[in-house]
């Protein structure tokens, strides 16, 4: 059986072990938390070299890519200095092939239109692909990257704008410690409504979970979230606020859905060929093994609409 761990920065609270087949190959897949610990996560990386088959990277990115560019992340990259034989992923290329037409793939389950056109990204550098499937839906889009992310209350609206900040500050931000930019360790769990207005932008809501569930307000009446890493305990938090839809770029396991480092990291194992896959090798992966987005309907009785 093929083994791969995710070593994260995030809460040990949402520490998973699942099998699973990944066509007739049986694989194993681990998340270990580190609660925002950098050097138990960099020691574990380092002690379970050479002896699992794939290495995900959870709670941080390595790279962030727009498009085909790539802006390092040192406080990720540091983490994984040690590395010399087990192949590791942040999942950058499967959010890139899972995510591009994710909305495309998801809409035909609603029960209801989604209108207005219109969606919030907390974050959207890091998640370029699912913001290109927005765009090509006919999504008015804004990113909130610099609010959730540095506190700078200044919205983006459209892909150039996003494209142009990227490469404006992500040369800046990838020194930066992941301390500064992401929810890490116990903070994934805590819930601070905040940023309501741009929650209530339209009916849609994208992006990385751990920036939604940190900031999502109490009243999410009619929503459709579109994100990853989803445990149970936050379907049912989404349930309880109302949230119509949940769509999740990877395929839920056991309850739950993993990361797209996890499911990256698994493929790699799959492959059988000790590194990294290209984007056509993921694409060629996903497609033959038919890897789709999982689509939840939580409150689908409410019609889809914005609350502003």
């Amino acid at each position: 059986m093929k083994h791969v761990v995710s070593i994260s920065l995030g809460s040990s609270s949402r520490d998973k072990k699942a099998e699973f087949k990944l066509g007739n190959e049986a694989i194993l897949i681990e998340r270990i938390g580190c609660d925002g610990n950098e050097k138990k996560a960099r020691a574990l990386f380092g002690e379970m070299d050479g002896k699992v088959d794939a290495f995900g990277v959870g709670g941080v990115e390595l790279f962030v890519r727009v498009l085909n560019k790539s802006y390092p992340l040192r406080s990720g990259l540091n983490l994984v200095k040690d590395v010399k034989q087990t192949p590791c992923t942040d999942g950058r290329g499967l959010k890139l092939t899972l995510e591009q037409n994710i909305f495309q793939m998801a809409e035909p389950h609603f029960q209801f239109p989604v209108t207005p056109r219109k969606a919030m990204m907390p974050v959207a550098a890091d998640r370029y692909g699912m913001a290109e499937s927005l765009d090509r839906a006919g999504f008015e889009l804004v990113f909130c990257d610099l609010m959730f992310g540095l506190g700078i209350p200044l919205p983006v609206y459209g892909l150039a704008r996003l494209r142009t900040l990227a490469a404006m500050l992500m040369p800046v931000v990838g020194l930066m410690p992941i301390s500064m930019l992401y929810p890490t360790g116990q903070d994934q769990d805590r819930n601070i409504p905040k940023y309501e207005k741009w929650f209530n932008y339209g009916p849609v809501v994208a992006g990385d979970f751990q920036y939604i569930r940190r900031y999502m307000p109490r009243d999410m009446r009619g929503k459709v979230i579109i994100t990853n890493t989803t445990t149970a305990s936050d379907v049912e938090l989404m349930q309880s606020r109302g949230v119509a839809y949940l769509i999740t770029s990877t395929p839920r396991i056991d309850g739950r859905s993993f990361g797209t480092n996890v499911l990256e990291a698994a493929l790699i194992a799959y492959s059988g060929k000790g590194r990294p896959l290209t984007d056509a090798e993921l694409a060629a992966l996903v497609k033959a093994l038919d890897l789709k987005p999982a689509v939840q309907a939580l409150n689908p009785v409410q019609v889809i609409e914005t609350n502003s």
